[in-house]
C-alpha cells in the first residue's frame, strides 16, 4: 500500500526466536496496510520470514553459538547469556538510526531489551518517539499477583514493600552486573545520566508500552507503565496454506491420544528431555511427535510410537493432539491456547515459569520446572491431563476468546498518534 498523507517511517527492532519476531511481524503488515513506511531490523537468521512478508529487512549480527552455551536456559543466569548475545546486534541500531534523514517523521517499535540503544538514538535524534512492544507478561515487572520471579512463587500474603525489595535484590544480583556496565559507559559518552538499575531504567524509556497478549491472559496491574495499550495474541503464521506431510496424517490418523513434544526451536541441549519424552509416551501406551530442528538430540533409531519432525506449523497440527508438551515460550503457548489444546509446560527460563503459571490458573494445562523434570513425573503429569473429563471444555471455552484482529487495529491506531507530529 502508498503511504498516505499522515504517513509515519516506523522503524521496528526485535531479537531472539521466531516466538519475538511473528508478533511484529503481525504488527507490521498492519501499520503497512495503514500506509506507513517501515523498516524492520532483527537478527539475520530472520531474513526469510521478513522478506517473504514482502518487508524491507536489515538483519543484526547473530552468534548460532549462544544456543550451545551451557547457561543459556539457566532459570537465574540465563538472562546475562542473552543479554550479552543481543549486544553486538544492539550496537548496530544507533549507526542506523544516524542513517536516517534528520527531518523524517520517525518512530521507533521495540524489543525492550532494545530500548537502552533506542534511547541513545533519541539522544542523538530529539523528538524520536519510542514504543515497547511486551511480549509476555514477566516482561513487566509487577508487586502484584500472581507473582513469580524466576521460578520462584511469592506468596500472596507477602506486602508489597517487601515484593519490591525482591524486585530490587533480584535485579542486584543476576541483572544489573551483566547490563548496567556497558549500559551507562554508553549513556555517558551520548551526554544521558546513568542508570541505577536496569529494570527501573528501560522502565522509564518509552513513550508508549504495548502489551501484546489479553486481559483474559494477565489483567493490566496498576504499576505497569503508562500509557499503555492492550491487543490480544498477535498471532503470525508464516505459512498460513501449510498442512501436515503424508507421513504425520497417516501417523496421527492412528487413533489413541496422540501427544506432540517441542523444547522450543531454539534448544539444543533436549538431549534428557526428548528422553523423557519416549520412555512416558511409551509407558502411557500412546504415541508421540518430536520437534526440533535438531535431530542430533534424539536417538539414530526412534520406537514406532515415536515420530520425528523438523518444522511443522502448530496452526495445522495442535487440533489433531491431545497435549502439546513444550517449554512455556509465549508464542507456543498462544498458538496452544488459540487451538483449544492442552498443554503440559516445562518451563526452563526467562518468561516461561509466568506463562506456565498462566496457563495452569486458565485451568488448560499444567507446569512441570524443567529442573524437576524426570520421567514418572512426566507421566503423572500427562496422566492427569488425559483423564481430566472437563479439560476439553475449558480449553474450548479459552480458544473462543480469540477473535477479530486481536486489537491489532488499536495498537497501530495508538501508534499512528504517538507518531503523529506535534502541531507548531
Amino acid at each position: 500500500m502508498e503511504e498516505g498523507p499522515g504517513s509515519s517511517h516506523f522503524v521496528l527492532i526485535t531479537i531472539g526466536s521466531a516466538g519475538d519476531l511473528f508478533p511484529l511481524l503481525r504488527l507490521a503488515l498492519a501499520l503497512r496496510e495503514a500506509g506507513h513506511r517501515l523498516s524492520f531490523l532483527g537478527p539475520v537468521q530472520h531474513e526469510p520470514f521478513v522478506r517473504a512478508a514482502g518487508l524491507p529487512f536489515h538483519g543484526l549480527p547473530a552468534d548460532p553459538a549462544v544456543l550451545d552455551h551451557p547457561e543459556l536456559w539457566h532459570p537465574t543466569r540465563g538472562f546475562g547469556v542473552v543479554w550479552e548475545a543481543t549486544r553486538p546486534a544492539m550496537a548496530a541500531v544507533p549507526a542506523f538510526m544516524a542513517a536516517l534523514p534528520r527531518d523524517e517523521n520517525c518512530t521507533m517499535l521495540v524489543h525492550p531489551l532494545a530500548l537502552p540503544e533506542a534511547d541513545l538514538c533519541r539522544a542523538a535524534r530529539p523528538g524520536l518517539r519510542i514504543a515497547a512492544a511486551f511480549l509476555a507478561p514477566s516482561n513487566l515487572p509487577t508487586v502484584h499477583d500472581p507473582l513469580l520471579l524466576g521460578p520462584w512463587r511469592v506468596p500472596r500474603w507477602v506486602p508489597h514493600g517487601v515484593r519490591r525489595r525482591l524486585w530490587r535484590t533480584l535485579g542486584a544480583r543476576f541483572i544489573d552486573p551483566v547490563a548496567l556496565p556497558g549500559v551507562n559507559a554508553a549513556r555517558r559518552a551520548a551526554g544521558l545520566a546513568p542508570m541505577g538499575s536496569l529494570i527501573d531504567g528501560i522502565g522509564a524509556i518509552a513513550d508508549l508500552s504495548i502489551a501484546l497478549f489479553p486481559e483474559w491472559f494477565a489483567p493490566t496491574q496498576p504499576d505497569w507503565p503508562r500509557p499503555l495499550v492492550r491487543s490480544g495474541f498477535p498471532l503470525f503464521d508464516p505459512a498460513p496454506d501449510a498442512g501436515l506431510s503424508r507421513e504425520l496424517a497417516h501417523f496421527l490418523g492412528q487413533g489413541g491420544r496422540p501427544l506432540v513434544f517441542t523444547p522450543g526451536t531454539g534448544n539444543r541441549q533436549a538431549r534428557a528431555y526428548f528422553a523423557h519424552a519416549i520412555e512416558a509416551s511409551r509407558l502411557l501406551g500412546e504415541r508421540a511427535v518430536l520437534l526440533t530442528p535438531h535431530r542430533d538430540q534424539l536417538p539414530a533409531t526412534l520406537p514406532r510410537h515415536i515420530l520425528w519432525q523438523e518444522y511443522v506449523p502448530l496452526r495445522a497440527l495442535l487440533p489433531r493432539v491431545a497435549v502439546l508438551v513444550h517449554h512455556g515460550g509465549i508464542g507456543t503457548t498462544a498458538e496452544a491456547l488459540h487451538a483449544g489444546t492442552a498443554q503440559l509446560v516445562v518451563p526452563l527460563a526467562h518468561d516461561q515459569f509466568d506463562n506456565g503459571a498462566r496457563v495452569e490458573a486458565l485451568g488448560v494445562g499444567l507446569s512441570l520446572p524443567a529442573t524437576r523434570l524426570n520421567t514418572r513425573r512426566l507421566v503423572t503429569g500427562l496422566e492427569a491431563l488425559l483423564d481430566d473429563d472437563g479439560l476439553r471444555g475449558r480449553c474450548g471455552a479459552v480458544a473462543g476468546k480469540f477473535a477479530g484482529d486481536a486489537g491489532v487495529g488499536d495498537v497501530v491506531a495508538a501508534l499512528a498518534a504517538l507518531a503523529r507530529p506535534a502541531p507548531p
